[in-house]
């Protein structure tokens, strides 16, 4: 796909820090919402932009069929963050994301399971 918005490294980078910081502080073992909320006031807490629960629109022959679905977090209008606190990541969840990357016309996005004892074990880059 052309004409996907993308984001920098360095915005990676920060986003994933904020992420290791709400996991050493929080463990594993919450809600995913509380993980939500946490990252939205450590990525505040930096400086990077973020939204939550944002609407994805989804359109089917040319028709809008309403809220189709929630993005977890977007961060800077170009990376999609969505949250998880799950045994493990499975390929539902994989789909998930590349629908949610199409749809949005995204380029990347990850996957964070909170729900791990090592953080960098719950994470998963998605890109199109």
């Amino acid at each position: 796909m052309k004409d996907l918005k993308d984001c920098d490294e360095q915005l990676i980078e920060k986003v994933l820090t904020a992420a290791t910081n709400v996991h050493s502080q929080l463990g594993p073992g919450l809600l995913e919402s509380i993980y939500e909320l946490a990252l939205m006031m450590e990525l505040k807490a930096v400086g990077i932009k973020a939204k939550r629960q944002v609407e994805i629109p989804v359109k089917y022959r040319g028709h809008d069929l309403g809220i189709g679905s929630r993005a977890d977090i977007i961060v800077d209008d170009s990376l999609l963050i969505e949250l998880k606190a799950v045994e493990e990541i499975n390929p539902v969840h994989l789909a998930q994301v590349i629908t949610y990357l199409k749809l949005l016309k995204f380029k990347r996005g990850y996957i964070i399971n909170f729900n791990k004892v090592l953080l960098k074990e719950g994470i998963k880059r998605v890109s199109l």
